[in-house]
């Protein structure tokens, strides 16, 4: 039997969590997690997506906002007789002092084929670079930035209409099928860590995702806008602004046109969407959100926005 501790925090990490528990040989002794947060107008405190999956699960949780100076929760650790640490969008820096603790190491799962997309948001930026192929790395945790040794990775297809929502989900479903083959293969010395350095010349970054980048505009290709609208499906939603409002774009798809347009202009009105031309083609807004209101098909946004067939929509 493993013990085992893990430490994560969103959504994405909650399906590895709920699989791993489940193997015979693993035993969760610890989930680490941050603090619940005030969320929402009445400012309610609300739990970690992970914390929630443990409790439903009847796991011990252990709760922190920098895990490097909680020196309580340090001194658990040490004390629990850990066989692997596992790190999974934890979103904290782990000191060299807690990557001693577990007696077979630190593994951390990361949502790139490292050392491509070391950092914060490696699944959108394949998405913005329009990357056909992406992936999962296990790799053993060090101190620099997603820099420690690879122990396994596994390739996932990118589909044309994938967006982040369904790309997640994706690595989701086979992050926990990894993570053990990973800390089996460790255990059973059946899996040889190898260099990151052996790869340096892959090595590219994935920084934080910006208010800029989430900004669309007509003036890009028709590859760059969709790779935009895909990139940020889930949190947030791209968009352009109309009339000095944000007009968010939920869905939308790219199409070809037979004459060059210039950027913005507006090609077709149908119930299938509205049709923009791009810096070299065109793209159909199908599903959108104005600012201040509810979602809508795109086709209904055009009498109160009172637009027509040749008028153009510019970043304001």
């Amino acid at each position: 039997m493993l013990n085992v501790v893990y430490f994560a925090t969103p959504q994405i990490a909650v399906n590895a969590l709920n699989k791993l528990i489940n193997f015979n040989d693993i035993n969760m002794v610890y989930v680490v997690t941050p603090k619940d947060k005030p969320q929402g107008r009445g400012y309610k405190l609300s739990a970690p997506c992970v914390k929630k999956a443990a409790l439903k699960n009847n796991l011990k949780v252990l709760q922190t906002d920098c895990i490097r100076k909680d020196e309580e929760i340090i001194e658990i650790l040490k004390t629990s007789s850990i066989d692997f640490f596992i790190t999974f969008a934890f979103g904290q820096i782990l000191s060299q002092e807690i990557l001693n603790i577990p007696k077979y190491g630190t593994i951390n799962l990361h949502a790139s084929l490292l050392p491509k997309y070391r950092g914060a948001n490696p699944i959108q930026r394949a998405i913005l670079n329009g990357d056909k192929i992406t992936g999962i790395t296990t790799m053993i945790t060090s101190l620099g930035l997603d820099e420690g040794d690879i122990c396994l990775q596994e390739e996932i297809k990118i589909e044309e209409n994938m967006g982040l929502l369904n790309l997640s989900q994706k690595i989701s479903d086979k992050a926990p099928f990894l993570l053990y083959k990973t800390i089996k293969g460790l255990y059973n010395n059946t899996v040889t860590p190898q260099k990151q350095s052996n790869y340096e010349h892959l090595i590219s970054y994935a920084n934080k995702c910006s208010k800029e980048d989430m900004i669309l505009d007509f003036n890009q290709t028709t590859s760059e806008f969709y790779n935009k609208v895909r990139a940020f499906d889930c949190c947030g939603n791209a968009y352009f602004c109309f009339n000095n409002k944000k007009i968010k774009v939920i869905y939308a798809s790219p199409t070809q046109i037979c004459e060059k347009r210039k950027p913005g202009e507006i090609i077709n009105i149908s119930k299938d969407g509205i049709t923009v031309s791009t810096k070299d083609n065109a793209i159909i807004l199908k599903r959108i959100k104005p600012e201040g209101k509810s979602e809508i098909d795109a086709c209904c946004w055009v009498n109160g926005a009172r637009v027509k067939v040749g008028d153009f929509i510019s970043n304001d």
